[in-house]
């Protein structure tokens, strides 16, 4: 058995109009899918299957956090997740995923939604991941203040030196508000 096929729904075999599907995703879940956001957290999932002739409608109720790197100090910090997101299949002769509609092979029957789910708490999550302020490690802003202090002399100084001259005698203009 591999680790991912309890995530396989069987969408030939499926007897009933709806499906209801119950998974805790747990950081033994998110290790072993190997994804590049994060490999920790605890997250319900819902998933219901809706068959409507050839067309299975599926529902993903994602609830739960996660542990991703701040993106101000790199330490560890928790996200909530709430999600919901579809996904609608549809079986045919060879797989395709154009965006729209994901279809499976009918010899095959089955689709595993186990990266599904991985990819619609990726999507769930902020752009900006950083804790609340003065929650961050104080060594690492300490040193990112020391370094941006730096940065920000040399901007100035290069500020001065790209002045060009030409421009001073524009501050000797003039306007006549009246006109």
């Amino acid at each position: 058995m591999g680790r991912f096929d309890k995530y396989n729904v069987d969408l030939k075999g499926l007897k009933v109009a709806s499906l209801n599907l119950e998974f805790d995703l747990d950081n033994a879940f998110f290790g072993d899918i190997d994804g590049e956001e994060f490999q920790k957290g605890t997250v319900k999932a819902v998933v219901t299957v809706r068959k409507n002739r050839d067309i299975f409608d599926f529902t993903f109720a994602l609830n739960g956090t996660v542990v991703v790197p701040c993106d101000r100090c790199l330490d560890d910090l928790e996200v909530d997740v709430e999600t919901e997101n579809t996904l609608r299949v549809k079986l045919g002769e060879e797989y395709a995923d154009d965006g729209d509609i994901v279809i499976v092979p009918e010899q095959d029957g089955d689709l595993n939604i186990a990266w599904y789910l991985y990819e619609f708490i990726v999507l769930a999550l902020p752009m900006k991941r950083v804790h609340a302020p003065g929650k961050c490690n104080h060594e690492m802003t300490g040193k990112l203040k020391k370094h941006s202090a730096e940065r920000d002399e040399e901007d100035n100084d290069n500020d001065e030196q790209a002045f060009d001259p030409r421009w001073e005698g524009l501050k000797n203009i003039q306007i006549d508000e009246d006109n």
